[in-house]
């Protein structure tokens, strides 16, 4: 078994070794230093239009506040009724790093009562916890009674950055890819209503977005050297995530892909669909409106149009 810690530390070494990586892009070698203040003129100023994304301006903000505020208030009513009935939630929130898990979690808790809502964001195993069953440590903060729990990245740590970085070996990766579908099994005949989303987004768009982070004077810790090392693996990682979605999309576990190149959008389809599939006491349709098929999909044939 390969030393993971070993592994780990080597790829921090090479993060903290220089700021500036190479990329091929169109088959054309391109520099991106994170510590200049000016953005490359190779990466467009209007990220939106990354990966072929089907909009070229952002949602209207007075759209995107109206709209927003609907679906909250419809939020706040399934909080109520879950709180009344004992329904218990799981929402999971995967993708690529920036791209907009955390935004999208918290207009999905912002008006609900934090008693009964909460968000799980866990730090790298401890000593215990690697020698634990590997789904431990995420079944001890699932919800009781009347909880919604969000989990910003999940146990599909082991689908995607683990293989990628080298956290886990090739077999802890096979067996992951076979064991989840069972636990999610289980999940859901415990009556707990479980989404998982995976939350995509264009490489422009991921470096725009790393950019920002670097040079801002409230944001800039959100970005670490790890993820410079990420930028060079985007199509280790685009491997990983299909390979995983495809092993792990179920009729009663599926996934929910939401383009996020514009946020307000992304997050809009995400409160949308929570709402749209779950029953609850004044719910209405009119209020949560239609989903955006250009923005959201469900599992391996979201994956194909993008």
């Amino acid at each position: 078994m390969a030393d993971l810690t070993e592994t780990g530390q080597r790829l921090t070494d090479m993060a903290t070794k220089s700021r500036a990586v190479e990329l091929k892009i169109d088959g054309k070698k391109r520099v991106f230093d994170i510590d200049d203040p000016k953005l490359p003129d190779w990466v467009d100023d209007n990220d939106i239009t990354a990966g072929d994304y089907p909009y070229k301006k952002r949602m209207d903000k007075d759209d995107y506040e109206d709209t927003l505020e609907a679906l909250q208030i419809q939020l706040v009513k399934m909080h109520t009724h879950m709180q009344g009935t004992g329904k218990r939630m799981v929402a999971v929130f995967e993708g690529r790093d920036a791209a907009g898990k955390g935004g999208s979690i918290s207009v999905l808790h912002e008006f609900l009562n934090p008693r009964t809502a909460r968000n799980v964001a866990l730090p790298k195993p401890s000593d215990v916890e690697r020698g634990q069953w590997y789904f431990q440590r995420y079944i001890e903060h699932f919800p009781t009674t009347g909880e919604l729990v969000s989990f910003d990245r999940s146990w599909y740590n082991r689908g995607g950055v683990e293989p990628v970085m080298g956290f886990c070996t090739p077999e802890q990766h096979k067996a992951f890819l076979h064991d989840a579908p069972e636990f999610e099994k289980m999940i859901v005949e415990e009556g707990i209503v479980f989404f998982k989303f995976w939350l995509n987004i264009g490489f422009e768009t991921q470096l725009k977005r790393f950019h920002d982070r670097r040079h801002s004077p409230v944001k800039y810790w959100k970005l670490s050297d790890i993820d410079l090392v990420g930028i060079q693996k985007w199509d280790d990682y685009t491997l990983a995530r299909n390979t995983m979605i495809q092993a792990t999309h179920t009729s009663y576990a599926p996934w929910t892909v939401i383009r996020m190149n514009d946020k307000r959008r992304g997050r809009i389809e995400v409160l949308r669909h929570i709402l749209t599939n779950t029953d609850y006491e004044g719910k209405d349709m009119d209020a949560i409106g239609s989903p955006d098929p250009q923005i959201i999909g469900s599992g391996p044939m979201a994956l194909e149009t993008i």
